[in-house]
């Protein structure tokens, strides 16, 4: 009886054994060879596995770095420029500094100006709202107020303005990750490039409908009247579904457009000093004045 017992641990010893081998030698024939730069690359980042970089978090970034030929079309936002550098020491490629972003809200309905014309009772979320209906005000296309762009901002760089019933965005925190981009259901949000010592112009509205339709809506609308196109002289600004769009690669920052707009939906941020619009549209007016007197003369 002893011998079989002493037999039976034997042969289950044996095939355990045997089988280990087997499991080893088929690792070894399978094993995938990882790039140890992957390792390298994935500890200069900046570890918030926001997607803002257009992969999965930080490792898949790391992975599509060591396997790119350059580093052109591949950025880490939260990281930066020096993230970036570091990345590219380690990879051997060149890296081209990027200008920094900062995310904008293309909505300046506040309360005041956008009145709710019904209370909306349901969970408090953006997206489910913009499932239900248009939202509580004339505007279908503004805020709807319930803070996902907030939420989903890991960085702190949004908080929801009680007064406006908007966000509100800190520059300093924002990190250009894109993530409020996603979350907002009705686009409002946008990176645009953060410009020269924080300051730039846009347009903050996403109204579409026509004139009499969006200023109803909102006092602060977009009401596609073309006055800012006519009189920008850098072809910064296009319409389009009658709204106004500013080209931040054309503009050159002369807020003369914003200190015509009839219903100053155009926003120029982190300026040293107050629009003095009156002073703005009588330089427009004296250059117009010299264009007439120069046809003339032709």
């Amino acid at each position: 009886m002893g011998n079989i017992i002493l037999w039976t641990i034997a042969v289950i010893t044996f095939i355990g054994l045997l089988l280990a081998l087997v499991l080893y030698l088929v690792a070894q024939r399978f094993k995938v060879q990882e790039d140890p730069r992957i390792d390298e690359v994935e500890k200069t980042m900046p570890g918030a596995n926001c997607g803002g970089c257009g992969f999965a978090g930080c490792r898949a970034f790391a992975e599509a770095a060591v396997k790119a030929t350059d580093l052109d079309s591949i950025f880490c936002p939260v990281g930066g420029n020096d993230t970036m550098a570091k990345v590219g020491a380690i990879l051997g490629f060149e890296t081209k500094a990027k200008a920094p972003m900062v995310a904008v809200l293309r909505c300046n309905g506040t309360c005041k100006v956008r009145p709710k014309v019904n209370e909306y009772d349901g969970y408090a979320s953006c997206y489910v709202k913009s499932l239900l209906y248009t939202g509580d005000t004339l505007c279908s296309f503004g805020c709807l107020g319930c803070g996902d762009c907030e939420a989903a901002c890991q960085f702190g760089a949004l908080e929801m303005d009680a007064e406006t019933g908007l966000p509100v965005v800190n520059q300093d925190k924002c990190t250009a990750c894109g993530a409020c981009v996603k979350a907002c259901p009705k686009h409002l949000i946008e990176l645009r490039p953060m410009g020269p010592r924080g300051m730039r112009e846009f347009v903050s509205c996403m109204n579409m409908d026509k004139g009499p339709v969006a200023k109803k809506a909102c006092a602060n609308a977009c009401i596609g009247c073309g006055i800012c196109v006519k009189t920008c002289t850098h072809e910064a600004i296009v319409m389009e579904n009658n709204l106004a769009y500013i080209d931040a690669s054309k503009c050159k920052l002369c807020r003369e457009c914003e200190a015509m707009c009839p219903t100053g939906s155009i926003h120029g941020v982190n300026f040293p000093k107050p629009l003095d619009k009156d002073a703005v549209k009588e330089r427009i007016k004296l250059r117009q004045q010299k264009a007439k007197e120069e046809k003339k003369d032709e």
